[in-house]
């Protein structure tokens, strides 16, 4: 198998592509240590809770060595707090060898959590879509790039979490289709991160009266238009402005980045427009979607070792785990 990769990888050198990956990656709370700007109670620096130099130190290196073993060229970060934060994580990664030339962060809005883009690859803009004025909604970051005179999107996403109704993930849903619209469905767009939904949400929630507000409408599946693509990349069939959700090409077993309760779910999500299957100057690499989900991500059995915290009256840092996400990722061939 890696011999054929191998030889995969040298076919396409030969003719002059390029093949990139691009992953997603909720981080759990990277909090950064200085005083100012809201952080949550048990992330408030060098007080009993034990979020001091110690512990970021050892939280920056565990994720920086989960990013190390994704590899990716383009990485779209989810629960980043800070730019202090992101250029941290960047120094941590830089000291594994890992070097990322160009980062972006959504900083506009004051929330505690942020996405944040760590790249390989230069940005011709990065900017923040803005979803709402609320707090509760977190801005969208999209960022354009160019390769081998090849132009493509990214939207990086951090819906609302399922401590809210559906209807606050369609209204970002409906947010980030209208920008997509202005750009052109046409165009090379992929749309990842931490959607809070699964990748057949329309079937799981609908039962759940605390999220069904929409009359099982979803922002995932209805307002982005990824309803039933049960086909392989290479077999799918459109319909008009709609998107692939790369869970889709992977056996359904793998398709998984969080687990509740012991349940599997798909979170966090690569959506990718109908350009990208069509095999012309930039594709989606069929097969290539993954989760990254080496043993030392778990705890025991079936627990993903996410950042531990301990449950008494005063909350405090272990000084171990990394987060309750796994990676995903999938590669892109630019010729």
């Amino acid at each position: 198998m890696r011999l054929i990769s191998l030889l995969f990888c040298l076919v396409y050198l030969a003719y002059g592509a390029t093949e990139l990956k691009i992953a997603t990656y909720n981080v759990e709370n990277l909090f950064d240590l200085e005083k100012e700007g809201y952080k949550y109670k048990e992330y408030k620096p060098n007080t009993q809770s034990l979020w001091n130099k110690k512990n970021y130190t050892i939280k920056l290196n565990n994720i920086a060595r989960v990013i190390k073993d994704i590899d990716a060229d383009i990485i779209g970060l989810q629960e980043i707090h800070s730019l202090t934060a992101l250029k941290d994580l960047r120094l941590a990664l830089q000291r594994k060898g890992l070097y990322y030339k160009y980062y972006s962060i959504a900083d506009k809005k004051p929330t505690a959590i942020k996405v944040a883009f760590l790249s390989k690859v230069p940005f011709v803009y990065s900017k923040e879509l803005q979803v709402d004025y609320s707090y509760k909604y977190r801005n969208i970051l999209e960022s354009k790039f160019k390769v081998n005179n090849q132009i493509f999107y990214i939207f990086n996403n951090h819906w609302k979490s399922k401590s809210g109704p559906e209807s606050m993930r369609v209204h970002s849903a409906k947010i980030l289709r209208k920008r997509i619209s202005q750009i052109g469905f046409d165009k090379n767009i992929i749309l990842l991160g931490d959607f809070n939904s699964h990748y057949e949400e329309n079937k799981i929630f609908i039962k759940k009266r605390k999220h069904n507000d929409t009359n099982g409408k979803t922002g995932i599946n209805d307002v982005l238009k990824t309803k039933e693509q049960k086909t392989r990349a290479s077999q799918v069939k459109y319909a008009k402005h709609s998107f692939y959700n790369l869970w889709y090409d992977v056996d359904e077993k793998k398709r998984y980045s969080y687990i509740f309760r012991g349940k599997k779910e798909a979170l966090d999500n690569i959506l990718i427009s109908q350009s990208l299957l069509n095999e012309n100057n930039m594709y989606y690499k069929e097969g290539s979607i993954q989760n990254l989900d080496l043993k030392y991500m778990f705890y025991k059995k079936n627990n993903i070792y996410r950042w531990k915290i301990s449950n008494g009256k005063i909350k405090k840092h272990k000084g171990k785990g990394y987060s309750d996400h796994l990676p995903v990722s999938a590669s892109f061939v630019i010729e």
